[in-house]
């Protein structure tokens, strides 16, 4: 007679791992500091693990607000939304997130797995899901949970997507198709190709739905996310999010139509058989939220570091991928060399992620690092001096620097700093040297904006010598004319999706 418990008895990964030395899970962290260093087994290292990207997580702020809850209406509901579960403050978040990500209405949700959990409550018999076949494990669940039909397209594949729609065009013509994809892969970073997604919804009358949880406070001009990155909000229809990354909380949103909104309210299993978010956990988000739209620097700040990072690893002749987000893998291939390579790192100061089958193809194991608007450039030089001693050792990248590399640009919102800089240690921007060179209009512009999104860190002789422009602006009054007619159409009117480079 079959037992069901010898599976969990025969497994022999764990153990091996154990007893080698490379188990690289379930690290228990005994202290924070402030959020960029924490302390694990009694050594304190740099953590590029987290996906706290905007660094909230250590907030004053924040922390203050989740207090405040607690001492309000105690530590939980104890009950599912649908009764006794939903506070006042559930209303007030959703509220907000509906103004933030400009749609009719919001549903928060416990966990972000949860989240997308409840799509099988929209999913039915006569419906197909045509999905990325990286998308996270929450959506592949949601579909299976329901009663939908699965067509899976290769990864950023829209070829291959095309030719699924088309198939099902013909043969199931009545049936309601929806393409759903992560907008931020999470394990490799790269970004979904929904302005042809967008298209081809259109081409074969289907609705888009795309999980933000790496995306929301990160991408786009205030941070909506990946269909604001590419001004596409009014063609996708539902978007997912999450509160355990850059709204340093627990818990997650769908937004959209209010009529569908409200059905999931009502029908989803995850939303009605589940003990609703903590009161601490929605006030975090909150007050998290209102930090994410009053200080675009912090997503500056990240793009900033996303982009050094980036372009550090590249340098020593490390493969990052395809990803342009602070979600930088560095590719090691083999699984092995991959947890040996992890092992190295938390031993010289550093925690990151080791990535291997299944969550990535065989022979592609990587380490998922990740990176925060408060990390220091202190902390992000020593992170990269250490991933290159090792990587020499352990042959992943040659004993001399390459020529030449690929470099990464990541694009930059134009919204201007209106609040408080994000980090201490925040790089100042000289007004010394900007005003030394000679300047078209379509320069001072960039640097007045520089200087703006720099403007905690100006000094009094940065000041003095910021003055100093319009004199030079004046010596070549006689060329304003020209130039304004050739630099003025994007002078004053800037685009929200072309770079700030």
């Amino acid at each position: 007679m079959s037992d069901v418990f010898e599976k969990c008895r025969s497994w022999k990964d764990y153990r091996i791992a154990k007893a080698t030395g490379l188990y690289p899970y379930f690290r228990a962290i005994e202290e924070s500091f402030g959020a960029t260093e924490v302390q694990i087994e009694g050594r304190r290292v740099i953590m590029v693990g987290s996906n706290n990207y905007l660094g909230l997580s250590a907030d004053p702020r924040v922390k203050e607000a989740a207090i405040k809850a607690v001492e309000r209406y105690g530590t939980t509901c104890s009950g599912s939304r649908l009764l006794n579960g939903t506070l006042a403050l559930h209303e007030e978040l959703e509220h907000q997130l509906a103004k933030f990500l400009n749609r009719e209405s919001a549903l928060v949700i416990s966990t972000g797995f949860q989240t997308n959990l409840a799509l099988s409550s929209i999913l039915g018999r006569h419906d197909i899901v045509f999905a990325d076949r990286q998308n996270h494990a929450s959506l592949v669940d949601g579909v299976r949970l329901s009663f939908a039909t699965e067509r899976k397209f290769r990864h950023n594949d829209l070829g291959h997507l095309e030719q699924l729609l088309q198939q099902a065009s013909e043969k199931e013509p009545n049936a309601g198709k929806i393409i759903i994809t992560d907008g931020v892969f999470s394990m490799e970073g790269d970004i979904c190709d929904l302005p042809r997604i967008v298209a081809l919804a259109k081409k074969y009358n289907a609705r888009v739905m795309t999980d933000d949880a790496h995306a929301m406070g990160v991408l786009g001009e205030q941070g909506r996310g990946t269909s604001e990155y590419f001004g596409l909000e009014a063609e996708t229809d539902l978007v997912m999010g999450t509160f355990s990354k850059s709204f340093a909380s627990l818990g997650g949103v769908l937004a959209g139509p209010q009529d569908v909104i409200n059905y999931m309210r009502h029908k989803s299993r995850s939303v009605i058989f589940s003990a609703s978010m903590t009161p601490a956990s929605v006030a975090s988000a909150l007050k998290s939220l209102e930090i994410i739209q009053a200080e675009p620097e912090r997503r500056a700040r990240l793009l900033d570091i996303a982009e050094k990072m980036h372009n550090g690893f590249r340098a020593m002749g490390f493969d990052t991928g395809v990803s342009v987000t602070p979600v930088v893998p560095v590719h090691i291939g083999d699984q092995v060399k991959c947890f040996r390579f992890w092992k190295a790192l938390h031993e010289a100061g550093v925690f990151a992620n080791p990535v291997v089958p299944p969550a990535v193809e065989s022979g592609h194991a990587l380490i998922r690092t990740s990176y925060m608007a408060t990390h220091t450039d202190e902390q992000l030089d020593r992170v990269l001096d250490i991933f290159e001693r090792i990587g020499k050792k352990l042959d992943v990248i040659p004993q001399t620097r390459p020529s030449t590399y690929t470099p990464v640009k990541i694009a930059r919102p134009h919204t201007f700093v209106r609040g408080n800089q994000a980090s201490e240690k925040w790089a100042a921007a000289s007004a010394g040297e900007l005003s030394q060179q000679g300047f078209s209009l379509d320069q001072l512009f960039e640097a007045v904006e520089t200087l703006t999104w720099r403007a905690a860190n100006l000094q009094p002789k940065d000041i003095r010598e910021l003055g100093r422009m319009p004199r030079k602006l004046w010596a070549r009054r006689a060329h304003l004319p020209g130039m304004l007619l050739e630099k003025g159409a994007n002078l004053f009117i800037r685009n929200g999706r072309e770079d700030r480079s």
